[in-house]
């Protein structure tokens, strides 16, 4: 319990100071074993997280010490003893956001700042984070260790942008959370408890960024937006591991808190009236939500938000389910029509839209070339129990 509270905000108060995220780990993963050695004998310390510090700065300082011998680095040791010195190791502030903040520099390779991010403040070792981001231990590890290494050679400052500046910011913080929530959310066998767990640290990571910056509405946002997902991870897959599309999920297996607490979430954003994409996908959530009161998703208020979305982005993703959204309210063809509208070349190789496509148009009577579409559809999925209900939607095509 407590590696789990304060690894992040020890090795950010390190990191801060000895400008050297690496260090930082290698001096706190010291204490952690000099406690483990020292604690069942002597007892659990009143302030264990100040114990850790203490322990962790003394490691610090001796480890820079045993690599650099010259006058430079005499002066560099003796300004980071002077730095790690200067805060009571009874009163340490919490500074995980910088270190955020540093994760997700633009200096730092946009795949590698949710890893960095969840191996940093939550303390996931390099083999757990691979096997999330489908790549081999040895070549995570390197990446990481690169990534730390061009935080401390670039001098990437361990500070939360000025408010002029954190609109720009905030973005590369909030798309690396999500990064690492999509990556747990992505389940192909429905049975994978690293993943409901790297899903878990991912809204930890949200939790913190909303409470550390309480007045961002996109931070409120995409916290509601992972809660609504999480909330339906229940009802994704039958009682025989099959895949269950959101439309016909048991509403009554949705974790109705988590939904509340994404509800009040996004009131809150709601009343800073600084909309963002975080918080229109959270609604859109919201309004399929709105189907455990009604017995139906609020399919007009979904177009409303995709037609924003879509603004927005341009994203070729939510024009497909803005499409999918159009023809529950203005009817398959309709729908069919906003799907044509969209340049199919770069959505070739991309499952979700031959799905969509398939489906409406079978809905239309285009029985052919909705088998056609299922066929792309099932060639290009890779999770097989998705692949087993796309089969089972061509297969119904026939009656």
């Amino acid at each position: 319990m407590v590696a789990r509270r304060s690894y992040g905000k020890l090795v950010a108060f390190l990191a801060a100071r000895t400008r050297d995220v690496a260090a930082a780990e290698d001096a706190l993963a010291e204490a952690f074993a000099a406690a483990l050695a020292h604690w069942p004998n002597r007892g659990v310390p009143d302030n264990p997280e100040a114990w850790l510090l203490a322990a962790a700065k003394r490691k610090a300082i001796d480890g820079h010490r045993a690599h650099k011998r010259s006058e430079a680095a005499s002066a560099h040791l003796t300004l980071m003893a002077e730095e790690l010195a200067t805060v009571s190791i009874g009163e340490i502030p919490d500074e995980r956001l910088k270190l955020l903040f540093a994760c997700a520099h633009p200096a730092i390779d946009q795949e590698m700042r949710a890893p960095l991010m969840l191996q940093t403040v939550l303390g996931f070792d390099a083999a757990a984070i691979a096997s999330t981001f489908l790549v081999s231990p040895t070549a995570m590890s390197q990446r990481l260790v690169r990534a730390k290494s061009r935080i401390r050679e670039s001098g990437i400052p361990f500070r939360v942008p000025p408010r002029e500046d954190l609109a720009e910011r905030l973005p590369f913080v909030l798309d690396a959370i999500y990064a690492a929530y999509a990556e747990g959310w992505s389940d192909p066998m429905g049975t994978d408890a690293s993943a409901r767990a790297m899903a878990g640290e991912a809204i930890w990571l949200g939790r913190l960024a909303a409470m550390l910056l309480p007045d961002e509405a996109e931070a409120l946002g995409l916290l509601a937006l992972m809660l609504h997902s999480e909330a339906r991870r229940a009802a994704r897959r039958d009682g025989q591991g099959e895949f269950v599309p959101l439309s016909e999920q048991d509403a009554g297996l949705w974790d109705g808190a988590m939904m509340t607490e994404a509800e009040n979430l996004l009131r809150r954003a709601a009343a800073m009236n600084a909309i963002g994409r975080f918080q229109l996908e959270a609604a859109v959530q919201s309004a399929h939500a709105v189907r455990c009161r009604t017995g139906t998703a609020d399919w007009p208020a979904i177009v409303t938000l995709y037609d924003a979305l879509w603004t927005m982005t341009g994203s070729a993703v939510i024009a497909i389910n803005r499409a999918v959204a159009i023809a529950e309210t203005d009817g398959a063809e309709a729908g069919l029509a906003a799907l044509n509208a969209l340049d199919p070349k770069p959505l070739s190789q991309y499952q979700p839209y031959w799905s969509a496509r398939a489906h409406l148009l079978a809905a239309t009577g285009a029985m052919d070339e909705a088998r056609a579409a299922y066929d792309h559809a099932i060639g290009l999925e890779i999770d097989p129990a998705v692949r087993r209900f796309l089969q089972q939607k061509k297969a119904r095509l026939a009656h």
